[in-house]
């Protein structure tokens, strides 16, 4: 009866991390755009991507377990 507890906190917490991670890069991204007043926000989009590949990786690391 426990065990179900206990992966919904995990997946809980994964999901959490997910999106702290795409949200601070996201949110570094956009700051470095905003200061070098790049007319396309490419830093943005591509932090955001490095983002997701991260938290993806740390995903499927940690399901791996």
């Amino acid at each position: 009866m426990n065990k179900p507890a206990n992966d919904y906190i995990k997946y809980t917490g994964i999901a959490f991390q997910m999106i702290a991670i795409i949200g601070v890069l996201s949110f570094v991204g956009y700051e470095i755009d905003k200061r070098s007043a790049h007319a396309t926000p490419w830093v943005t989009a591509a932090m955001s991507l490095a983002g997701v590949f991260i938290s993806l990786y740390l995903v499927i690391k940690s399901v791996k377990d």
